[in-house]
């Protein structure tokens, strides 16, 4: 990445020097016209013929204090600054007497390290003025490039000096700060031909000018394809190699940004740069005391990651896992996305994603699942999603809670949680075999924590055809009602959901549960509607509500109450009139037409009162039929009483599915002051309701 080097780029800093009082009145919409005419002052004195040396130094001194305060940046270029400083850049060539000539802007006298003093001084102020891009184009259209470059290869010819060092200095960090995230700037400065020196440069013997060339092409690299490859031609790459094991941080922190924007969306020249033995120095920095160099080379060796596989076995092989996984626990947000990214991409390789869990990196990834920050997250989950490929760490990534964080992780993009379902569904797809036994056999460890993990993971992951094996066999029932039991609520919740799951993939969906057509009684014959309180034939005459209903005794056998009550010792078996109590006549009907014709169409309104009477008379398709009606209407107000109703009315159908309601709704109803009571009331049935599904669900039983 761009790494601007100037102060002036994130902080206004404090003006110093004998104009820093007059500069408090420049804050405000109107420029102070004191501090005008002083700018104007400086200027003429470095347009002057007459200005000796010394007078230059204070003048360019003077602005260079004024060019500190941001605000005054656009004062000092209506007032000409730029060119006065460009005419002062120009310095005479050795041994060329009519050049000297030509462009005499000195008295006789001068030394050139006097000329090598201001010329860097008019750098440092081209430097703090470019700090805008407006700004930086009006000084580049001045004529500045070629002054600086000029100045670039003056160590070519000069004697090296104090003041050339510090000169050098100053051109490279001028150049730096008119080419930050100006691309016409960056073509420019190649086409003045400013890349070569800066490249030669990097071998010069004083550190700060080989921070301070390095810094420029850093920023000449960055997304301008022309200036990296004229770069990687000047065969620049052995030496920044050499400076990525120097001993001064900031010198291979520099020298690390300038490989990591060379490699950026440029494959071949990733190529050269590891051809160039940049891969195990780069990892060596991983352990740098030097945060930006760490995240650079963890960044760079994500970028080296994305060549072939063989470059992934390679980064791993030579020791970069752990110091990546290590970068994973800093409290360093850019050092948690760096390192996620590089692995990221290391565990898109199969040779990879053990050694990385074996490296200790499965904690520290899912702790950066709750990152705030959205590239982290993003980093970590593509981490996992590689990782969940190998059988071997399935179980680790369950046992460590990794299925639970990424099915309810609050993802901050679209891509981030498509990626997570993708990992979900490579666990879910290697839930099997010895993956599915050794989790079963977690089912059993000492701690509870990993027995839940474990039990919440399988419920969601494992195959139907699985579920008898994990769930009853081995006791995973009992773990998930133990969770239910909880004062916990997190694992009450966790444990119905799970429940609920376990329901849904045990048939195709839970309300097909209810919905099932009633079974024909055996044995059963109808005699059809027509004969529905027909006279016609008529052997009997129920009185209800007071109205007389004909029925016939050969239909009735249905009823194991009707039968008893009309064959058997009961006085009823002698009256051609029986009374019938307690049950509305639209009831009655209703109940009597099931028993003629075997169906019956049975509205919400009226099922309650069916469901009782079809429970009275022992008539369980009609039950059936009525469970299925009251079942539409089950809510979040009513489920309580239709539960208690399906116990008062031996309904099984409808008490399951008002448990499988409750698991579902968990989130809602567990913040009633009721719930805890009911559950741990309806927690038999819900046992002995999940015993018997998945039982017949068994291939075994079918």
């Amino acid at each position: 990445m761009e790494n601007p080097h100037p102060a002036s780029r994130s902080l206004k800093r404090k003006p110093e020097g004998d104009l820093s009082q007059d500069q408090t009145d420049s804050k405000g919409p109107c420029i102070s016209s004191k501090i005008r005419k002083k700018v104007l002052h400086q200027v003429s004195l470095l347009n002057s013929a007459a200005s000796d040396c010394a007078t230059i130094k204070r003048a360019i001194y003077n602005l260079s204090v004024l060019a500190e305060n941001e605000d005054l940046a656009d004062t000092l270029l209506d007032c000409g600054a730029v060119h006065a400083l460009v005419r002062h850049l120009q310095l005479s060539h050795a041994g060329n007497d009519d050049d000297d000539k030509q462009n005499k802007c000195y008295n006789q006298g001068v030394t050139e390290h006097e000329q090598f003093e201001v010329a860097k001084g008019c750098s440092l102020i081209i430097e703090l003025l470019a700090i805008k891009q407006e700004h930086q184009d009006l000084i580049v259209g001045a004529g500045v490039l070629p002054r600086l470059v000029e100045s670039l290869k003056r160590h070519k010819i000069c004697t090296i000096s104090e003041p050339l060092v510090y000169l050098l200095k100053r051109a490279a960090d001028a150049i730096t700060s008119l080419a930050h995230e100006n691309d016409d700037i960056k073509t420019r400065v190649r086409r003045e031909g400013g890349i070569p020196p800066l490249v030669e440069l990097l071998e010069f013997n004083d550190v700060k000018v080989q921070r301070a060339a390095a810094r420029a092409l850093r920023t000449l690299a960055f997304k301008n394809d022309g200036n990296k490859n004229q770069i990687v031609e000047c065969n620049a790459l052995p030496t920044l190699v050499l400076m990525l094991g120097s001993e001064d941080p900031k010198l291979h922190s520099e020298a690390i940004g300038v490989i990591g924007n060379l490699v950026h969306s440029s494959p071949n020249i990733k190529k050269d740069v590891l051809l160039a033995g940049a891969l195990q120095p780069v990892i060596c920095l991983l352990s740098s005391c030097c945060s930006e160099s760490r995240r650079e080379a963890a960044l760079l060796l994500g970028q080296f990651a994305t060549i072939d596989s063989d470059c992934k076995v390679h980064i791993a092989q030579r020791g970069a896992i752990p110091p990546l996984v290590d970068m994973l626990k800093s409290s360093d947000a850019e050092l948690q996305e760096m390192s996620s990214f590089a692995l990221g991409r290391l565990a898109q390789d199969s040779h990879n994603q053990a050694g990385i869990v074996q490296s200790g990196g499965i904690e520290p990834l899912l702790k950066l699942l709750d990152s705030k920050k959205a590239p982290v997250q993003q980093n970590v989950v593509f981490s996992l999603y590689g990782l969940a490929d190998n059988e071997d760490n399935v179980v680790c990534i369950i046992k460590a809670d990794g299925f639970q964080r990424l099915k309810t992780g609050n993802f901050r993009n679209q891509q981030t949680a498509e990626c997570a379902v993708k990992a979900l569904k490579r666990l879910e797809e290697k839930t099997q075999g010895r993956v599915l036994k050794h989790l079963i056999r977690l089912m059993c460890y000492p701690e509870e924590k990993v027995q839940r993990r474990v039990v919440i993971a399988l419920a969601y992951l494992c195959s139907p055809r699985d579920s008898k094996t994990i769930f009853i066999d081995n006791r995973g029932l009992n773990l998930l009602l133990d969770m239910l039991k909880s004062t916990n609520v997190k694992q009450k919740g966790d444990a119905s959901a799970a429940l609920h799951t376990i329901a849904a993939k045990a048939h195709s969906s839970v309300v097909s549960l209810f919905e099932l057509p009633p079974r024909s009684p055996s044995l059963q014959m109808y005699l059809g509607e027509e004969y529905v309180n027909n006279s016609k034939l008529s052997d009997v005459t129920f009185l209800v509500e007071g109205r007389s209903f004909y029925a016939h005794r050969a239909c009735l056998v249905s009823s194991d109450i009707f039968r008893a009550m009309l064959d058997g010792s009961y006085r009823e078996r002698e009256a051609n009139n029986v009374l019938i109590p307690n049950i509305k006549w639209d009831v009655f009907e209703l109940m009597m037409r099931f028993i003629y014709t075997g169906t019956v169409a049975v509205s919400v309104d009226m099922a309650k009162d069916l469901l009782k009477a079809a429970d009275q008379y022992l008539l369980d398709g009609l039950k059936r039929i009525c469970e299925c009606a009251i079942v539409q209407e089950i809510s979040l107000e009513n489920v309580v009483q239709l539960y208690k109703m399906a116990e008062d009315f031996n309904a099984t159908s409808l008490g399951n599915a008002c448990i499988l309601f409750m698991l579902e709704k968990f989130d809602v109803l567990s913040r009633e002051p009721w719930y805890s009571t009911v559950i741990h009331h309806v927690l038999p049935n819900i046992s002995m309701f999940f015993s018997n599904l998945l039982a017949k669900s068994h291939p075994a039983d079918l």
